[in-house]
């Protein structure tokens, strides 16, 4: 029986004085990609937040948070262990980090490196095989601010890459990105699914889930509203039901849109 790489059981949580989770479970399998799909409002921020440590539940019996099997972590351990890129790093990274400094700072789970950090020769030959995997390479000296939103975003994917976590949570990874910069995004986040990366995705974008995510968790109002395989959570019924909107779900190739119902 695999452990379980996430385990939210009766989690009561709060963004300041708002109460978001009360009575909240979810349990996500080591190995199993999975897609949270959720409107505005919904709670993916708050569970975001709360497994990257940014805040906590409310402590009382029979409520846990285990994340790879450990109720305690160092915050620092985790992030090295289970990579996050969320939009709150992208927003509050350093615009004068320079490209190969931003893969690098992932050894420290720090914005920008230091003189204090010390890196081996070792350290930045992987870190130039990651800017060349992720097809960035030649932005090695550019600074964080003088990128495009998609290079940035890459960039902090291989930040979390470097140091080799089995896990990557992302949020909505291609909000703000054009067309071209979103597929190419995606094709990286199937590529890793296939060389043995776990995928926790968090978006309110259907068209995000790639085919090799095969659960979906659907939330609203801070609750599961709906847990299940793909195929069968994705129906035009069900995110109807979600959004408070009709709409109709067309799938094409193991990808999901949604219309105007």
């Amino acid at each position: 029986m695999s452990r379980h790489l996430l385990e939210l059981c009766d989690i009561t949580a709060y963004r300041g004085k708002t109460p978001v989770f009360k009575g909240f479970s979810l349990a996500i399998p080591e190995g199993c990609s999975t897609a949270v799909l959720g409107p505005n409002g919904a709670g993916k921020t708050t569970l975001l937040k709360l497994i990257s440590c940014d805040i906590f539940p409310v402590a009382s019996k029979g409520s846990r948070l285990n994340i790879l099997g450990r109720e305690r972590w160092n915050v620092w351990e985790l992030r090295s262990r289970f990579g996050i890129i969320s939009h709150d790093l992208q927003h509050d990274y350093l615009e004068s980090a320079k490209g190969l400094n931003v893969i690098l700072s992932g050894y420290y789970s720090s914005i920008d490196t230091w003189s204090y950090q010390k890196f081996l020769e070792s350290d930045i030959e992987k870190a130039s095989l990651i800017m060349r995997k992720l097809g960035i390479e030649t932005l090695a000296e550019r600074s964080f601010g003088e990128m495009s939103t998609g290079q940035q975003r890459r960039f902090l994917l291989g930040r979390a890459l470097i140091n080799d976590p089995g896990t990557l949570l992302l949020d909505e990874p291609t909000t703000g990105l054009d067309l071209k910069a979103s597929f190419q995004y995606l094709d990286i986040v199937r590529k890793l699914i296939h060389d043995g990366k776990t995928i926790i995705l968090v978006t309110h974008h259907v068209h995000e889930i790639p085919p090799e995510i095969k659960r979906v968790v659907l939330i609203k109002n801070g609750r599961i509203f709906l847990d299940g395989e793909k195929a069968e959570v994705l129906t035009s019924s069900n995110l109807s039901s979600l959004f408070e909107v009709p709409v109709q779900v067309v799938a094409s190739n193991g990808f999901y849109q949604v219309l105007p119902g």
